[in-house]
């Protein structure tokens, strides 16, 4: 299908989207006239993007008119604009790309301590903090959903969400095993210690993303618990979620509403839903691409942080990255952009 074709279709669709949320019947289903209205949204803005790359192109081959008239100072203004619409082109492309994939911009983080003891409970907490100090300097939101800790205030676990435009893409290759290297503060003899943390990014789903049957759930309330596993409420404010078809099931706890920690489970329920159907299709759609940034599996190692040596290795693509206190303080972009760069 030829651009031309491609920009009728959406058109057509839009008018076939304006006509059903003006009708009464879409007004008393609030439900439908979301759904109609994010694709609304979305066959607004490829439309859009797609009438700007028809009218760069056309600018362009005017330019390039200008460029072999003869006149050399036409063909100097010609060319320099050019230049500036080659490169306005570019960015648009990635635009539209980025529209085709459809992927959120929210997502649902879930890291945990792996081997090591208490000092795999301390890196998750130092993973923790460096993705919540990256997201800050992004402008974008975090907010806890989930955390278990040990005796000396380290993550066992913990899920929380990061909201703002674009924050799934960049990080959702920071899904897998994280190793570091270290002299744990109890260590009185120097020895390096050597610990693991998983880390899990999870697209956040909105509803319209994937279908949960209320027949495909069973829902279980608890008292939320504190460290050492105290319960911290006297009423079953805790929500835990089984999804019966897949036997994913996910937990809520932090929230002092049994209502609120119910909608954040189901976030998360969705997230991870989602989450396997992109895999599924990322793995159908190509292999070059995972063979040289991994295979997505949550059980591979991805990256190990040597404190001794002041390095962090990415071992998909064999790089290294020095400076860890200021990796630490969660300046990550050339990491994040070294892996998004890899061919």
């Amino acid at each position: 299908m030829d651009i031309i074709d491609e920009i009728q279709k959406l058109k057509k669709r839009k008018s076939e989207l304006e006509e059903k949320l003006s009708a009464p019947d879409t007004a008393k289903d609030q439900e439908k006239m979301k759904m109609l209205s994010i694709e609304f949204s979305k066959i607004e803005k490829s439309l859009s993007n797609f009438i700007k790359r028809e009218e760069i192109n056309r600018k362009i081959n005017e330019a390039q008119t200008l460029l072999e008239s003869g006149d050399q100072e036409l063909a100097g203004i010609a060319r320099d604009e050019l230049r500036a619409l080659e490169s306005e082109k570019t960015l648009l492309e990635e635009k539209i790309q980025e529209a085709e994939e459809n992927l959120p911009d929210n997502l649902i983080m879930e890291i945990r301590a792996g081997a090591g003891g208490d000092e795999a409970a301390l890196f998750a907490t130092t993973l923790s903090t460096l993705y919540r100090k990256y997201a800050e300097k992004k402008g974008w939101t975090v907010t806890l959903i989930d955390e278990s800790k040990n005796g000396i205030g380290g993550y066992k676990e913990v899920v929380f969400e990061i909201a703002g435009e674009g924050a799934y893409k960049a990080l959702r290759y920071e899904s897998g095993v994280h190793r570091v290297q270290r002299i744990p503060e109890t260590e009185k003899q120097g020895r390096i210690h050597t610990s693991t943390a998983s880390v899990a990014v999870l697209p956040k789903a909105r509803e319209v993303d994937v279908e949960i049957r209320p027949q495909d759930i069973s829902l279980e309330f608890s008292r939320s618990g504190g460290a050492g596993g105290q319960n911290v409420n006297k009423v079953e404010t805790a929500v835990r979620i089984v999804h019966i078809p897949t036997g994913i099931a996910v937990r809520s706890q932090e929230s002092r509403s049994q209502q609120k920690n119910r909608e954040r489970a189901m976030d998360i329920l969705r997230a991870k839903l989602l989450d396997a159907k992109i895999q599924e299709e990322e793995r159908r759609m190509t292999q070059k691409r995972r063979t040289q940034i991994g295979t997505g599996d949550r059980s591979e190692k991805i990256r190990t942080y040597n404190f001794p040596q002041d390095r962090v290795t990415d071992h998909r693509i064999n790089k290294n990255f020095h400076n860890i206190a200021k990796i630490l303080e969660g300046n990550i972009d050339p990491l994040i952009q070294a892996i998004q760069e890899s061919p």
